[in-house]
């Protein structure tokens, strides 16, 4: 999931018959010419984080309740 420049990543994974996932999140920027990612986030970061990381929560439910 993505909202501008910040990005949530959503990983599965499996044990036996257990499923389970974790979620990383990360902002893009450019330096110079090269695209970069950084775990730190400002002000104006924060409410596209809180969308990205709502959306990340709602597919994983989705997920698990079968959907």
């Amino acid at each position: 999931m993505r909202i501008g420049a910040v990005k949530a990543a959503i990983w599965e994974n499996r044990s036996g018959d257990s499923t389970w996932y974790n979620v990383t999140v990360s902002r893009s920027y450019k330096d110079g010419d090269q695209w970069k990612n950084s775990d730190n986030f400002g002000r104006d970061d924060l409410l596209p984080l809180a969308k990205v990381v709502d959306l990340a929560h709602t597919w994983i439910c989705d997920r698990q309740a079968g959907g």
